[in-house]
């Protein structure tokens, strides 16, 4: 069996799952999101837990149960508590300034970028003395947060030398040695 795919999912009392078809409807004090399930992949809601299940052990069924486990566990827990991204702005003059649904960041680029967030996401922006400007972003999707994160990071992805960009906090950047002098330097 799959360690993830036969982990129970708790369901808060607050939360209901319903399947019509191969769309599985979660709906929450958050909101509602709707995800696609194989028609193979079958789950059994007792006493507020989920259980999900497979029909034999194929390698296609292990396979897609341990991913429908997870998919169906982000939309309980998006639903219910939502998640963040935060990403820190590295650069001498880079700036972040969040205007309704609209991201406006200066980059060390010639003009300024304007990044409009899609429905579901909330983006903020804060900027403190000393600390470089950070950007988070909120959203009950888990897929679609972190897809919008990974389109603002390449914007201007971290560079090894100096490690100037967009780079989620606490994230490691490998740094690489810049170039050395020649063999003997001026005399």
């Amino acid at each position: 069996m799959s360690r993830i795919g036969k982990a129970i999912i708790k369901i808060p009392a607050s939360v209901s799952i319903s399947r019509v078809g191969g769309m599985v409807t979660v709906k929450g004090p958050k909101g509602t999101l709707t995800q696609y399930v194989h028609p193979d992949i079958t789950y059994t809601l007792e006493n507020g837990d989920l259980q999900v299940q497979r029909p034999s052990d194929q390698k296609r069924h292990r396979e897609l149960h341990g991913l429908y486990r997870s998919l169906l566990n982000n939309l309980v827990t998006g639903v219910t508590e939502g998640f963040s991204k935060e990403m820190e702005l590295i650069g001498v003059g880079y700036k972040a300034e969040a205007k309704g649904q609209i991201l406006e960041m200066s980059l060390g680029f010639s003009h300024g970028i304007q990044f409009v967030m899609p429905e579901g996401i909330t983006v903020a922006t804060e900027t403190l003395k000393g600390q470089p400007p950070k950007i988070t972003l909120k959203s009950i999707d888990k897929q679609l947060l972190g897809f919008v994160a990974a389109k603002i990071r390449t914007l201007r992805p971290p560079e090894p030398y100096k490690g100037k960009g967009i780079r989620f906090v606490k994230e490691v950047i490998r740094r690489k040695a810049g170039k050395t002098s020649g063999k003997g330097g001026k005399k």
